[in-house]
């Protein structure tokens, strides 16, 4: 009969070890679920951010195309272009008043942004195109608006998984969410570099989308120029 030897029980599980892992596993769990609503909330915010900037070169780019009477294909060459400026200088501004150099923070943003710009302006642009009317209303046009506010809706919504998946991969906005928190206080010339938040940044994009809205309806309705919308033209000439 062999008697066991000691060093045999160094692999029984004692109850309160095995509580402890358990309980390791259960935090593990629940610390992977929080990282899941973390990550949607970056998502959506990023996502929110290079609208911002989308949306305010697309509707420049729109306003120098309309006054100067340039081709649609020449625009839509200007509103991209704007697109990609402002959203990449949004972008880079925290990164400058977190203390990167110029030439470090583009880097950074060109590397984070780029491929959901890139999203916004293809699906952007092609919700305007399929709009019937909507690249050739014009400024003051009610039409022009409400597909401006829909093509935008439709490009955070393809935005949006993009920058997800690209945060899981540790990519996109991830690159720069260490920066937007940095602890630092900013010195010099960086104390001057404005901080928009991104709700404030799209207040102000659906404000003066709904203001284009608004005086683009009253334009058409004829209120403030002493004319009648329900008098037509020819209607409104002398009878000789």
């Amino acid at each position: 009969m062999t008697n066991a030897s000691p060093h045999q029980h160094h692999h029984e599980v004692h109850p309160h070890q095995e509580h402890a892992t358990h309980h390791g596993a259960e935090h593990h769990g629940h610390e992977h679920h929080g990282q899941g609503g973390n990550v949607n909330a970056m998502a959506a915010s990023a996502t929110l951010h290079c609208l911002t900037g989308c949306a305010i070169g697309e509707i420049a780019g729109l306003i120098i195309g309309t006054a100067a009477g340039l081709s649609n294909t020449v625009t839509i060459a200007i509103s991209i272009s704007l697109a990609f400026l402002f959203g990449y200088a949004l972008s880079t501004l925290p990164l400058l008043k977190a203390g990167l150099t110029f030439g470090a923070a583009l880097s950074v943003v060109l590397a984070a942004d780029t491929l959901s710009i890139l999203t916004m302006e293809v699906v952007d642009n092609a919700v305007m195109a399929a709009i019937p009317g909507a690249m050739n209303a014009g400024l003051v046009n009610v039409i022009f608006w409400v597909g401006m506010l829909i093509a935008l809706t439709a490009a955070f919504l393809a935005a949006y998984p993009v920058n997800r998946v690209l945060l899981q991969r540790g990519k996109g906005h991830a690159l720069t969410h260490q920066y937007h928190h940095a602890t630092s206080t900013p010195t010099g010339w960086r104390r001057h570099i404005p901080a928009f938040s991104t709700g404030a940044l799209v207040g102000v994009i659906l404000a003066f989308l709904l203001g284009g809205l608004v005086v683009s309806a009253a334009a058409e309705l004829g209120v403030g120029d002493g004319t009648d919308p329900t008098t037509s033209p020819i209607q409104q000439q002398p009878a000789h």
